[in-house]
């Protein structure tokens, strides 16, 4: 498993499909938890966390599954936890969630890259 993390519009996709030209990306904004189980790639995978939220109203156990189902996933993700804490619970639970969730797939992943700027800084390669 691979994370490729960075705050909004920062170039995390191009950097992935740069280093990946091989592999497939669904999105998170619209495929479902089967779809995210077979795939190759991920881009947008806050967006995937965010429908999961509404729909189950919790997240507690995504990364273990995933890890479980399809561990040589590439994930892209937003990193959503900076900047001023939104009033909204709603979306105050998303950015938790996101944060834990990217931050268990991290633990686990081989590789960790954080995109700023489109540059990529692997923060972690094991």
């Amino acid at each position: 498993m691979e994370l490729i993390i960075g705050g909004a519009f920062q170039g995390q996709l191009e950097y992935g499909k740069e280093k990946h030209p091989e592999i497939s990306w669904v999105s998170g904004k619209t495929c479902s938890l089967e779809e995210l189980y077979q795939a190759e790639g991920v881009c947008d995978f806050h967006e995937f966390i965010k429908s999961q939220l509404k729909e189950n109203g919790d997240c507690s156990h995504l990364a273990e599954d995933l890890i479980a189902a399809n561990d040589n996933l590439v994930i892209v993700s937003n990193e959503v936890g900076y900047g001023v804490v939104p009033i909204d619970a709603f979306e105050r639970a998303y950015r938790e969630a996101v944060g834990r969730v990217c931050t268990k797939l991290a633990a686990h992943s081989s590789k960790v890259t954080r995109v700023i700027c489109g540059i990529g800084m692997v923060i972690k390669d094991a």
